[in-house]
Parts: C-alpha cells; sequence; structure tokens
C-alpha cells in the first residue's frame, strides 16, 4: 500500500472544499484519419495503460484523517468503466470538440473506482478523431500526466529528453529531524541560508494570498466549464527568445499577459499592477522520476504585467518579475512547507489544508502552468498525432486556468474557465496568438539596450 504525500492528499482537500470543482487534468491528442474500431482501440489502450499499476488502484481514505489516505488495488478493476465512446456533432470543428472537453472536464472522477478516464472521440472535421486522457490531480502533476498520455503512442519518446526540462529546478527541502545532527554538523552556515531564504518566500506566498486584486477574475465558480486552445509556432517563439534574449516560458507568459490585459480591456476593467497575481506551478521532478505517478511541484505568485500596454517591456517585465520571484525564496518555501507537514501527524496536517482551501482567496486570479512535451511526431495505431492540446484543473476560487504544452513544432495553450464567469474565452485564445505574431514582427525592429538593461525600440 503506497501512502498519499501530503501534497498530493491536498488535491483532494481542493476538491473537497467547493462542490463545483473536480481536480482532474488532461490532454487531448488529435489524429490524423479515421478511427479504428473502438474493440481495437479498447484492446490497445488496455496493453499500454497496464504498465502503470496505479490506474489499477484505488483510493481508501481512513477515518477521522489517521492517516494519510493510500493506494490499494482494486479487485473488481474493469477498464471497460474507464475507457468510454463519444462523439462530436456535425461539422466536428474545434469549437464542437471544446464543447465536448469542456462537459468531460466538469465532473467529477468517481472516488469508488480508480480514479481516471480515456474517451475516445470520434466525428471530428477533416477525417479525424482523438483521445481525451482525464486523471486526477491527486494521483500525477502536469509532468507524469504528459507521460502518461504520451505512452498510448506507437513510438514512446524519450522520458529524458523530451519530458523534462534541460535544467530541471532544483529546490532544497526542510532538514529530516533524523538527520538534523548531521546537516548542522555538514553546514550551519548553508542551512540557514536556506531557511530564511524559505522564510522569505513563505511571507511572500502568504502576502499575495491574503491580498485583494482589483480584478473581477477570480471569485465562486459554477459546476459547467468553457475549454478553448490557442496554438502558435514553436518557431516563432525561439526566435523571439534569441531576439530578446528570454526563455520560452518568459513568452508564453507573456503572450498570456497580453491576452488577459485584452480581456479586462474589453470588460471595461482598468488594468492595474496587481491586476493579475497567477500561480505558476514550478516543477522539481528529476529525470529519474518522469514516469512516477504523484506530484513533485512548487510554486510561483509574481503579478503578471497587464497595466504595461508596450508588448516589448512587457516581455521584459514577465522576465524581471520570474527571475525576480525565482529568487526570492517562494521556490524554496513550497517545498518547505510540503516537508515540514510530512513531518507532524497527517490528522493535524489534514486539517491545516482543509481550512486553506476553504478560505475565500481573492489575491490570487489565474493559474499558468507549463509542461514540456515530446519534440518528435508521434503516432496512436498507425495515425499521426497532429495536435496535443493540455487540459488544467480549475479550483480554489480561479475562473480561469491555462495551461501551456510544447508538441513537435508547436506550442499549444489550453484554457478552461468557468462558463458563466468567462463567456468570453475566446479573447484569451485569439490575444495569446495575436501576441506572439505581435513580438515576431518586433523581432525585425532595430533595438538598443541601455546600462539599465532595458530594451529601446528605434523607429
Amino acid at each position: 500500500m503506497d501512502q498519499l504525500t501530503t501534497l498530493d492528499a491536498g488535491f483532494l482537500e481542493a476538491e473537497d472544499s467547493d462542490p463545483h470543482v473536480s481536480m482532474a487534468i488532461g490532454g487531448v491528442a488529435v489524429m490524423d484519419g479515421p478511427p479504428p474500431e473502438f474493440d481495437a482501440v479498447t484492446a490497445l489502450l488496455h496493453q499500454r495503460l497496464s504498465r502503470t499499476p496505479r490506474l489499477t488502484q484505488l483510493l481508501r481514505v481512513h477515518p477521522l484523517d489517521l492517516s494519510a489516505p493510500q493506494w490499494v488495488s482494486d479487485p473488481a478493476f474493469d477498464i471497460t468503466h474507464h475507457i468510454r465512446r463519444a462523439a462530436v456533432p456535425k461539422p466536428g470543428d474545434d469549437h464542437a470538440l471544446h464543447r465536448l472537453v469542456a462537459d468531460i472536464m466538469e465532473r467529477r472522477l468517481d472516488r469508488d473506482r480508480p480514479l481516471w478516464e480515456c474517451w475516445v472521440i470520434e466525428g471530428l472535421a477533416h477525417r479525424r478523431w482523438a483521445l481525451l486522457m482525464k486523471i486526477h490531480h491527486c494521483l500525477v502533476d502536469g509532468v507524469a500526466a504528459t507521460h502518461l498520455l504520451t505512452s498510448l503512442c506507437d513510438d514512446l519518446p524519450s522520458p529524458t529528453r523530451d519530458l523534462v526540462p534541460a535544467d530541471p529546478v532544483r529546490i532544497s527541502s526542510w532538514p529530516n529531524p533524523a538527520d538534523w545532527l548531521s546537516d548542522v554538523v555538514g553546514g550551519v552556515v548553508g542551512l540557514g541560508n536556506v531557511a530564511a531564504k524559505a522564510a522569505r518566500g513563505v511571507l511572500d506566498i502568504a502576502g499575495g494570498l491574503l491580498s485583494r486584486s482589483p480584478s473581477g477574475l477570480n471569485g465562486p465558480v459554477g459546476s459547467m466549464r468553457r475549454y478553448t486552445a490557442a496554438e502558435v509556432s514553436r518557431d516563432d517563439v525561439d526566435q523571439i527568445c534569441e531576439h530578446f534574449g528570454v526563455t520560452v516560458n518568459d513568452v508564453a507568459l507573456a503572450a498570456i499577459t497580453a491576452s488577459y490585459r485584452a480581456l479586462l480591456i474589453g470588460r471595461g476593467e482598468r488594468p492595474r499592477r496587481d491586476s493579475l497575481r497567477t500561480l505558476v506551478p514550478v516543477s522539481v521532478r528529476g529525470a529519474d522520476a518522469v514516469g512516477v505517478p504523484d506530484n513533485r511541484v512548487s510554486v510561483l505568485l509574481p503579478c503578471l504585467p497587464v497595466d504595461e500596454k508596450d508588448p516589448v517591456k512587457q516581455l521584459q517585465t514577465v522576465h524581471s518579475r520570474l527571475t525576480r520571484a525565482k529568487g526570492s525564496g517562494q521556490r524554496q518555501a513550497g517545498s518547505a512547507v510540503i516537508a515540514a507537514a510530512s513531518l507532524v501527524p497527517f490528522a493535524l496536517s489534514a486539517w491545516a489544508v482543509r481550512a486553506l482551501t476553504r478560505l475565500p482567496q481573492r489575491g490570487v486570479v489565474a493559474l499558468a502552468t507549463n509542461v514540456p512535451g515530446p519534440s518528435a511526431p508521434l503516432t496512436v495505431m498507425g495515425a499521426k498525432v497532429v495536435r496535443l492540446m493540455p487540459i488544467p484543473p480549475l479550483a480554489l476560487q480561479l475562473r480561469t486556468a491555462i495551461a501551456i504544452l510544447s508538441y513537435a513544432d508547436r506550442l499549444t495553450f489550453g484554457v478552461l474557465a468557468d462558463y458563466d464567469a468567462a463567456p468570453d474565452i475566446d479573447v484569451l485564445a485569439r490575444g495569446i496568438e495575436e501576441a506572439v505574431e505581435q513580438l515576431v514582427e518586433l523581432t525585425t525592429v532595430p533595438h538598443r539596450t541601455t546600462p539599465l538593461g532595458t530594451l529601446v525600440l528605434l523607429h
């Protein structure tokens, strides 16, 4: 029997805190060509999903939280309970597919069974079909979910090469009491610096959660969802990175910033410096744990600069704020808090997480998570995978969430939103694509760098 970590169990608490929330994440693979026979797809999925034993296990919760929930084998496991079939109405365009994705993701997974579903979707335009993998966040994070989705493909990518950043973030954890003495002897100064940095990060995160955003982007969510997606060229993103000296994540978040700015202005709101404090998960998963089904993330809480109109200044501000957030101790804070929680009885940590997830937080208004995907084209049953679309969760009074996934020569942004709070969700998708197009155009405009590092366009 495997116990859930404090972080894994926290996603269950987040779901339990709001009856309108489903803490499932997912991905959609769209294949070229007509769909194969459903029985053949079922047999293939049964074969390939059996490589992950966690998918045949149930969640066992102990009374009064006397110990952490555990994964136990399901003696009555039947894969036909988890593989579903659906078809979109004609003409089978993106709008119809997005509507079906939203309908599937808004429903909670059945906790009396293993916490996942796989949907075979037929009727797509251009003689295409799709697979939607839906899995509870308590079981996997974005990197592990992407690995699981790509494991359904014919030619598996190298997990080390394709699914983990070249320089993964390493986060120092809080010391275990059993090793406390040796830690002290080995490096009191270093430990003190890590603890102090983590403490500052805790204060930064707490301040962000306790502040109140002036925008209307967060608040109570309903039971229905909307989904849409945006796609941009990876070559365009790389061109922007090289020209302005930033990262892929900087470009993605700058495009998101520009799209939220357009959304706020379209709603008649004046974008302010603190209008878009965003939850940005940071992976702490090493290359040796890509296929491990669990959660290994910390967080950053930067304010994305929706108050800035100029796209180049917007990009540079995103870069500087992320750099500052990474150095502030926020990454260490998330790891330290989770490690410290594991040292106390689970009942106490569960009570604390339960209380925090029920607070009506109004400081954080959006989620943006970036997951590296496979760089080589994939196939399923011989059919080329033409698109991979990520699906983020929606919880804790965040009315919109965006997941970013790279695949082959594209970068795809999957946007999930509350149905009633975001009828203008397509503004976000269009805004992301237009922001990248604008930054590509600006790479042809001469500029110089001031002594302070600010880019100045030369017209």
